[in-house]
């Protein structure tokens, strides 16, 4: 179990500061942003809580300044301090600019006066002073009545500050207009409730200290809610920054799919007609390279087979769709994905001589392109699937005689 502490310290340390990191060149651009200046010290506040106390540097630390377990001191004035920053953040995105500075300015007043309680009276009741590790260091200190006392104050601190930034992240999430905005919010709502339990738990292993009760199995349970909750709480923060890049992620692996899947339909739409393409075709493995424009070139090769399409639609009627349709056993509609399929199909394997009276190729019903893109590559896709089943089922060749 110690390990496993140790390593979600580290990891909490790490992301903490690697998430300062990555929101401060925004801060240097965004000088006069108070909520960014208040989500970067939170960031920053979140890993030191961590980074000074690992067991592996406290020692160091507490030797540098020559006052043993300042260390603990020194994480407990970061988590408030991060505690009053996320107060700050949230009030200015969730609250009109006036009233928001109102209430982050009661905020930083309030929290700013419980710290100075917190360092003065840390200096008179101290923990122990040798200890092997941190955790170790808090359950002997709680022995002490006056560190008791004291903890408990610093928990209330730390409660009060969760308990309103799940009231107000749980407010926000509600009118966020964006999809990993709201997402951030409910990851942070998760957290402050996690460290909520930590209160809780370290709470219940103070009031055994005074009733004979012996908390030092619920150890695990407070450090885990603590560390798991911190980690959340910075995620969450973070995912409006970087979701974005993933649904962008997301939409372009979407469109390089569709790119591929619809080249079979549209490599036999261009031998038939070559005029329809604007640029010429690569080979397979060339094509298997996104092009640089990969939208562009998708809305290239979609525009092309429905150009296609139009054009081979005068050189097959109803009737012959139809009879194509029986002879395979398939739904004789032609706006449908594999009806769609099954036109290009069977107007392709006509010869050249053959070719369909116009006013029975005007029979055949067509179905309108969709107005919003994302679906127009969908529904093609679809008929661009049923061109390629089409094409390798093994009684497809007996349509080519034009026989039913």
């Amino acid at each position: 179990m110690t390990t496993l502490y140790t390593v979600l310290a580290w990891v909490c340390a790490f992301v903490g500061l690697a998430a300062f990191a990555y929101r401060l060149p925004d801060l240097l651009r965004r000088r006069h942003d108070v909520a960014l200046w208040a989500l970067c010290v939170y960031f920053l506040c979140s890993g030191i809580s961590f980074l000074v106390d690992l067991d592996q540097l406290r020692l160091h630390i507490s030797g540098f300044f020559g006052l043993p377990n300042i260390t603990s001191l020194i994480t407990q004035v970061a988590v408030v301090v991060l505690t009053a920053a996320q107060q700050v953040v949230l009030v200015h995105w969730s609250a009109p600019p006036d009233q928001a500075r109102r209430m982050a300015r009661n905020r930083v007043l309030f929290f700013g006066a419980a710290l100075c309680v917190l360092v003065v009276a840390s200096f008179a009741v101290g923990p122990v002073a040798q200890s092997e590790t941190a955790t170790s260091t808090i359950l002997l200190s709680i022995q002490d009545g006056r560190y008791a006392l004291y903890m408990f104050f610093y928990l209330l601190i730390c409660a009060v500050g969760q308990a309103e930034t799940v009231r107000l992240s749980l407010r926000f999430t509600k009118v966020a207009n964006r999809q990993w905005l709201a997402a951030g919010m409910r990851t942070v709502t998760l957290g402050a409730s996690l460290i909520l339990v930590y209160c809780v738990t370290r709470s219940i292993q103070i009031a055994g200290t005074r009733l004979d009760f012996d908390g030092a199995g619920l150890d695990p349970v407070q450090w885990t809610c603590g560390s798991v909750g911190a980690l959340l709480q910075v995620t969450g923060w973070t995912i409006p920054s970087w979701g974005i890049h993933l649904t962008r992620v997301r939409a372009w692996v979407r469109s390089y799919r569709a790119y591929l899947c619809l080249r079979p339909l549209w490599g036999a739409l261009h031998q038939a007609l070559p005029d329809i393409a604007l640029d010429p075709p690569r080979s397979w493995p060339r094509d298997l390279l996104p092009p640089r424009d990969l939208h562009y070139s998708l809305y290239r090769r979609v525009i092309e087979i429905r150009d296609g399409q139009l054009m081979l639609r005068t050189s097959l009627s109803y009737d012959e769709f139809s009879r194509v349709a029986r002879s395979l056993d398939l739904p004789e509609d032609p706006t449908s994905p594999l009806g769609e399929a099954l036109q290009v199909r069977a107007a392709l394997s006509r010869s050249p001589e053959e070719g369909a009276d116009q006013d029975d190729a005007s029979g055949i019903p067509a179905r309108p392109p969709y107005e919003d893109f994302r679906d127009e590559v969908q529904w093609l896709t679809e008929v661009a699937s049923s061109f390629t089943a089409l094409g390798q089922d093994g009684r497809w060749p007996a349509t080519r005689t034009g026989t039913p």
